[in-house]
């Protein structure tokens, strides 16, 4: 809104002498930050009184396993208020509202059709979980994760079509082009010549189908592995901050022509609004982090982590940083492969187990770890795999 006010009003502005100062408005990285600190304090402000109206309401999380040893150690959290993830997606989307090109940029309006879509789903999800005890017996404690899936791959599928489109792949082939590891998008020596730069003869430009088959894999993935690693205080929440700041950078380098040319990463000219989703991203989790951190006054339940892996998936994908997001967002991945494997071989070996228990943070916490151990840990590996992830976008 500032945005468009902004600019739509430039003249008058300037003629009152009010341009000068108003004008940082319109500056991508004065909007980044003014997202980063509005969603962080729009959370620590609303936190309070969400938390007291959820506990009113009886929202409360009783987390049960299959393991007793587990159940154990987490009986302090019975009836610990979720779906604080409204909190979240609320932040990010106001931010958005306030501070992105909401009228002209595509990447903004699919960030809020992502953040809503899958939102919705699993609020949904949250709420039939929370009211089973008070239907009817033999009805349904949470969606069927066919039709958990399903939303997910439809959600993937609408965001890559209209990305596809957005894009303008006849004009910019490199902003749908696959970015693998090591591979330059451009030929060096093409570089500052007369001709413009040329794609480099290895780069695969994916047809729309092929596309919105990698979007929609990404995005329904990425949201289930976030959602499953949200299992411990903190560590989700926290992780994510980290995640979007480090996209952020990526987010800048994809929207410069001069940066993405220099390091021959693809050149995506409408991404540059999505460092504004971003920062929301990360000061949004960062606040509900306040209120997460051990002991938890609140989770975010599927409502927020539906949503924000989505998020996290959406903006890789339309910067075209999918392997990047692999280290980046690796501790996201090791959850869900961690709970893939631990089920596939439980049913193989009808009865053995890889790991103590899946997912890999309760391997870690029945092995001795206490559970700020193991999310500060997680952390740590969060941050270096992230700073590896940077550095290996020179490596080309």
């Amino acid at each position: 809104m500032f945005y468009i006010l902004t600019t739509r009003f430039q003249d008058w502005l300037d003629s009152v002498g009010l341009y000068r100062v108003i004008q940082v408005f319109t500056q991508l990285e004065f909007r980044a930050m003014a997202a980063v600190l509005a969603s962080f304090f729009m959370v620590i402000l609303c936190a309070p009184k969400t938390i007291a109206r959820l506990r009113h309401l009886k929202v409360g999380d009783n987390p049960e396993f299959y393991n007793q040893q587990l159940n154990a150690l987490n009986q302090q959290k019975k009836d610990t208020p979720t779906m604080g993830g409204i909190l979240i997606c609320g932040a990010i989307l106001l931010s958005l509202f306030l501070f992105a090109d909401i009228a002209h940029s595509r990447y903004v309006h699919l960030a809020f059709i992502v953040t809503v879509w899958l939102a919705c789903l699993g609020g949904f999800d949250d709420w039939l979980k929370l009211t089973a005890a008070r239907r009817a017996a033999g009805t349904r404690e949470g969606l069927f994760a066919w039709e958990k899936l399903a939303f997910q791959l439809a959600c993937g599928a609408l965001v890559a079509l209209f990305l596809y489109q957005a894009a303008d792949p006849t004009q910019n082939p490199s902003a749908v082009s696959m970015n693998f590891p090591f591979q330059r998008t451009y030929e060096p020596e093409s570089l500052g010549s007369i001709g413009g730069v040329m794609l480099n003869d290895n780069v695969w430009v994916m047809s729309i189908w092929t596309y919105a088959i990698v979007g929609m894999l990404l995005i329904a993935g990425t949201s289930n592995a976030v959602n499953i690693a949200d299992g411990m205080d903190g560590l989700a929440a926290g992780t994510m901050t980290i995640a979007s700041f480090l996209l952020m950078v990526l987010c800048w380098i994809a929207s410069s022509q001069t940066a993405s040319q220099y390091l021959l990463v693809p050149y995506v000219p409408g991404a540059k609004e999505l460092m504004v989703l971003t920062g929301a991203m990360g000061g949004a989790c960062l606040g509900f982090l306040w209120f997460n951190c051990n002991p938890a006054r609140v989770f975010m339940g599927d409502t927020g982590s539906l949503a924000l892996g989505g998020l996290l998936a959406y903006v890789a994908f339309a910067i075209r940083q999918e392997f990047l997001l692999v280290l980046i967002a690796g501790i996201f991945y090791l959850e869900l492969a961690s709970t893939a494997m631990q089920v596939s071989y439980f049913k193989a070996t009808r009865g053995k187990r890889i790991f103590r228990c899946a997912p890999i943070h309760h391997h870690f916490h029945l092995g001795g770890w206490s559970e700020n151990q193991v999310v500060v840990r997680f952390w740590i590996v969060t941050a270096m795999l992230g700073a590896l992830a940077l550095v290996t976008i020179k490596l080309r």
